[in-house]
């Protein structure tokens, strides 16, 4: 029992109605946007919802953190679109299942953490490409089709859907200025829901989108052979597909660990993402990761709690049984006014006011991601690029750190005291420290503020100290520290030199 408890995370005070109203007000900011992307990528309308359903129940309840809210979102559904137009649904069921193994088994071995690795800047890009993505993304609402094409709201249209826009905008803004005891985007969509259908508004609803109206999501095996070649088919979309999940997954996670200021489980969101696309794959699912547009919404009604995740995915259930004709009936500018708030809301505004107070190559992370993932909509791309880049600025400046002190004892020997990290973008300029004609014939290259860090730096070793055996002078390695003794004993026959070994000197990362 008590592990039951310490699941549903039942020992944090939960306020009920603050959890209900915010996952009423979840559902329906995700029924719109899960129905779009399974239109988008050719699929049934209803596997959106499907998706969203199970998604976001199996991750409420099992996932790394409160307050997340999963499902079809656009992100992994895009993987999938070249493989639903070459073989077809059944494949793509089968690729989303395996997509979710292969996130298990990142769970299982705890390969969560490495999402560490994403500096500041790379995350600022990510949140500010993903903002401007849902801006856009609302743009197609102000679409309509006409004589078979698809074309600009105009006349009347256009403002009726600018003003029921703004109406919702302004009811967000300024709803929490007189109470907060009930979400401000509920309130937005409800009181417009009520002026379009009692004034008799002609505007776009959900019903334009798709009929959301089905049953309960039935059980089926995806219908491929089971063979050599469908594994090679299908496993580079899932893994694909399970990469990009977990990546925009552990980036929300950390988000919504900044908004909270609590700490959430990587590995265990990384296991109930997997075990819901599992369960996406044999029930008509098209397959669904965190959905940060959603997780905001949730956020800023107030819920801090598994509670409203669950109740936004049941009541997505229930308006697929039964309420789809009230549902159909919301008024499309509605969800768009909430949306763009939402965006807004994404955008990190301060990342703007930094410009000028932070290095260069922050800001060009940051402008680079952002691009990347309004271009490519390819989040996991985005986030890649601007770790590599990050690590490589890392690389150049460290490199640029690496100097030696210089000086000749009163015994004649000449001492080098070398200063920063000698790895593979520093090892050209530990090189041209040497004067290797001029020295004495003894000489020690000491390493008390250095540190050998890879096989680079051991080969940069041996080619200064085969410049100085060919000239006939003596080398010694000094204050190396037990790892760096390690790579060097490792790479015996590479280095033959003396290595003094100091009995006091202990670096930092021995000290207890």
């Amino acid at each position: 029992m008590k592990t039951i408890f310490n699941l549903f995370d039942f020992k944090q005070q939960v306020n009920y109605k603050t959890e209900v109203l915010a996952g009423l007000t979840v559902a329906m900011t995700m029924i719109p946007e899960s129905l779009s992307f399974a239109i988008l990528a050719g699929f049934p309308p209803l596997m959106g919802l499907y998706a969203s359903f199970i998604a976001g129940l199996v991750t409420a309840i099992f996932g790394g953190r409160p307050g997340m809210i999963s499902g079809g979102a656009g992100a992994t559904v895009i993987v999938l679109i070249a493989l639903m137009k070459s073989d077809g649904l059944e494949y793509v069921l089968a690729a989303v299942a395996l997509a979710g193994v292969f996130q298990i088994l990142i769970g299982v071995f705890k390969l969560g953490k490495f999402i560490r690795l994403v500096p500041h800047p790379v995350m600022f890009g990510f949140v500010n490409g993903l903002a401007i993505i849902i801006f856009m993304s609302q743009l197609e609402q102000f679409k309509t089709v006409l004589n078979g094409e698809i074309t600009w709201l105009s006349g009347t249209p256009l403002l009726i859907m600018v003003g029921l826009v703004a109406l919702t905008i302004a009811i967000v803004v300024l709803l929490p200025k007189v109470t907060k005891a009930v979400p401000s985007s509920l309130v937005a969509i409800i009181v417009v829901f009520i002026l379009v259908y009692f004034l008799g508004i002609d505007t776009k609803t959900v019903k334009d989108i798709a009929s959301v109206s089905g049953g309960f999501p039935p059980f089926h095996i995806p219908n491929i052979p089971i063979n050599w070649e469908t594994l090679k088919l299908i496993a580079p979309y899932s893994m694909i597909m399970a990469a990009v999940g977990l990546t925009e997954g552990l980036l929300t996670l950390n988000l919504v660990d900044e908004i909270t200021e609590t700490k959430g489980n990587g590995n265990r969101e990384c296991i109930a993402q997997g075990g819901s696309n599992i369960l996406n794959g044999f029930f008509f699912g098209m397959g669904g990761c965190p959905m940060i547009a959603q997780t905001l919404v949730n956020l800023s009604a107030g819920s801090r709690a598994r509670l409203a995740g669950i109740i936004a995915s049941l009541t997505i259930l229930i308006i697929i049984l039964f309420g789809a004709p009230i549902i159909e009936k919301l008024p499309m500018a509605a969800l768009v006014g909430v949306m763009i708030m939402v965006a807004i809301g994404t955008f990190e505004w301060v990342s703007l006011k930094i410009f000028n107070k932070v290095p260069k190559k922050d800001i060009f992370l940051v402008i680079i991601v952002a691009a990347i993932t309004v271009i490519l909509h390819n989040l996991a791309l985005a986030v890649l690029v601007g770790v590599i880049l990050s690590a490589l600025f890392f690389a150049w400046e460290s490199a640029k750190r690496i100097r030696a002190k210089k000086y000749i004892d009163e015994n004649g020997v000449k001492h080098y005291e070398i200063y920063g990290p000698l790895f593979f973008a520093s090892t050209t300029t530990f090189a041209e420290k040497f004067d290797v004609v001029n020295d004495p014939d003894v000489v020690i290259i000491d390493f008390k503020e250095s540190r050998v860090s890879d096989m680079s730096a051991i080969e940069a070793l041996n080619v200064v100290t085969q410049r100085y055996h060919k000239a006939g002078k003596k080398v010694h390695l000094r204050h190396l520290s037990k790892d760096c003794r390690r790579l060097l004993k490792n790479a015996s026959g590479i280095i033959e030199v003396n290595i003094m070994e100091d009995p006091t000197y202990k670096v930092a990362a021995d000290k207890v």
